[in-house]
């Protein structure tokens, strides 16, 4: 990937990291005897740009630069960040972080090594390279496709959020890794009314991507999508209120698997034991029809990564498999306590923020039901397509999340539109009232971010069309 946007200290910028530096601020970082130290470079840039009612609102540039040093003793962590490449600011961060150890013996000068890793986002185009003049035109396109898709849309706004984040990380146990992390995000809201009733609809995607994902996904799809659910949600109905069957649509259904249960499977709530999995491991906590992966490996994907944030390559890391837990997302720290080998989940926000267990691609693998048969198994339930906000209780699973779009199912078909669901359940107990599930994976379109600890960093979520025996749903009280 080639690009204008350079780190000041890429191989060829002016002020080059290299090995030889590196190693001196390590044995700066390990003087007062920490067992383990790592440094991180890193040089963002990112752009926005916000289009509403026919005009281009907003545009924004974003640099960041700067060095992240932790030290580790014992289960203490030091940190330190500077956002000067000063070599005598970098070794006052380093010293700074090393606090965290005292009175031990400095281990010997470690040689670190250039190590190199797949690559899971081949970008032809990068977004941050082209004129603005191009993205507005995007954004145009999608606000004159979306009004005239229906004369009831009375107001849209489109949106575009890219970035190229380019890393260096060097760790006391010897390794020296670069990657330069694209990312886009393109999205669509629009407004209906009609005889007083207001609706909104949106649609979104990207990913590691490039300006080439319009070649797949155009303005006017998104835009046609969006219209699509704010026309469909004039019509909707009150939500009936209760226990009932709930189905969710394939792909970014997969938020509710991430939030109720993924947190709770990262190795830190685990070894703080506040997860409501816990002493698990081995244990059925999901019906046998569930085998959850968190995968950083795919192509493109917005949770995808060549290396994480501790220099470690990430695997397709199998959670739970035929529903018996099998083992945690885990960074270093946690893989020391837990006496297990990293799995690649160490995430941090930017160099300001030290890395913990986080999630990449979390997916619940594909079935062998066909979509239309779980569909019409169902004699009265939910439909679940879209997803909005939720809150989750990570020490119990205690979920209430709100559907974005959703539909009522009568006698096996999909029928009226509804609003005001809320589906109300625990995520353990969700995973075992899981009894059919399609053959339909589908992996979301680059639009979540997750949150955790005043960190964010983006995701991806994916699961097949499922079926689950009985949730609580909030509405209208059945009558």
């Amino acid at each position: 990937m080639t690009s204008r946007y350079q780190a000041p200290f890429a191989e060829t910028g002016p002020t080059p990291i290299d090995a030889e530096l590196s190693r001196k601020l390590l044995d700066v970082a390990l003087q007062r005897g920490g067992d383990y130290a790592d440094l991180f470079f890193e040089y963002a840039v990112s752009g926005s740009y916000a289009y509403d009612e026919g005009i281009l609102k907003s545009a924004g540039r974003f640099v960041s630069m700067g060095l992240g040093v932790r030290v580790m003793k014992g289960d203490a962590t030091g940190y330190a960040y500077v956002e000067d490449l000063d070599f005598e600011a970098m070794k006052h961060a380093a010293r700074t972080a090393a606090q965290i150890a005292s009175g031990g013996h400095a281990p010997p000068p470690v040689e670190v090594t250039l190590r190199t890793h797949p690559e899971r986002y081949q970008v032809g185009l990068l977004s941050l390279d082209v004129d603005g003049a191009e993205k507005r035109a995007l954004l145009e396109r999608a606000d004159v496709a979306a009004r005239a898709a229906d004369p009831r849309i009375v107001k849209v706004d489109a949106s575009l959020a890219e970035e190229i984040r380019e890393i260096l990380i060097v760790t006391s146990t010897g390794h020296f890794v670069r990657d330069r992390q694209p990312l886009l995000r393109f999205g669509v809201r629009a407004i209906a009314e009609e005889n007083g009733k207001r609706q909104s609809g949106s649609s979104g995607g990207g990913g590691r991507v490039g300006l080439e994902y319009f070649e797949a996904r155009s303005p006017e799809f998104h835009a046609g999508e969006a219209v699509r659910q704010a026309i469909a949600m004039l019509d909707a109905r009150e939500a009936p209120a209760g226990e009932m069957e709930v189905v969710l649509a394939p792909g970014d259904s997969g938020i509710l698997l991430h939030e109720a249960v993924g947190h709770g499977l990262e190795a830190d709530f685990n070894r703080k034991g506040t997860s409501n999995y816990t002493g698990q491991v081995g244990n059925q906590v999901a019906s046998e029809l569930c085998t959850v992966v968190d995968d950083a490996t795919l192509m493109g994907s917005r949770g995808s990564i060549n290396v994480d944030d501790e220099a470690l390559e990430p695997e397709s890391a199998t959670l739970i498999e035929a529903g018996v837990l099998r083992g945690y997302m885990q960074d270093r720290h946690s893989a020391a306590y837990f006496q297990v080998r990293p799995t690649g989940n160490g995430r941090r926000e930017s160099f300001r923020s030290h890395p913990m267990p986080r999630m990449t691609n979390t997916l619940l693998l594909a079935g062998q039901d066909s979509p239309e048969d779980i569909v019409r198994s169902v004699k009265k339930g939910v439909y679940a397509k879209k997803f909005g906000g939720g809150q989750v209780d990570i020490s119990n699973g205690d979920f209430v999340f709100s559907l974005t779009e959703g539909y009522l199912i009568e006698d096996g078909k999909i029928t009226a539109p509804l609003k005001g669901v809320n589906l109300i359940g625990n995520g353990p107990d969700v995973m075992r009232k899981v009894v059919m599930l399609g053959h339909d994976l589908e992996v979301s379109d680059g639009i979540w971010t997750c949150g955790k600890d005043g960190q964010s960093v983006p995701v991806g979520v994916g699961c097949p069309t499922i079926k689950i025996s009985a949730v609580t749903v909030g509405g209208t009280q059945l009558g």
